[in-house]
């Protein structure tokens, strides 16, 4: 697989990840609520981790492609998986009411260019 179909591949990993903690969450509107989900809670902390991921992967291919905040991104991806007991569940709900559709917006304009 070329380099570009790579990427484009990770990108559209990223793409998938945000729309399936979006869909997840598409009914919930409190964190009280989104903790009190434990199978939603840790699907979107899986999405997370996927999106995390494919941006590593992505930046390891070439490490001029820019992606506003994939350096928290990925860190968050290491507390998750490596500390897992230490997560700070308001951080995850954050991302997805804060930030995945930024992040949707960016990778889908990066896609144009491939």
């Amino acid at each position: 697989m070329s380099q570009h179909k790579e990427i484009e591949k990770y990108l559209q990993d990223i793409l998938i990840s945000i729309e399936d903690a979006k869909t997840f969450t598409k009914d919930i509107k409190r964190f009280a609520d989104f903790t009190a989900d434990k199978k939603t809670y840790r699907a979107v902390e899986r999405c997370i981790e996927i999106i995390a991921e494919a941006i590593s992967r992505v930046r390891k291919i070439d490490d001029k492609i820019e992606i506003a905040n994939a350096q928290r991104i990925v860190g968050m991806r290491n507390r998750v998986i490596h500390t897992y007991d230490n997560v700070n569940e308001e951080l995850i709900w954050g991302v997805v009411v804060k930030h995945l559709d930024e992040l949707k917006n960016e990778v889908e304009e990066l896609i144009k260019t491939f």
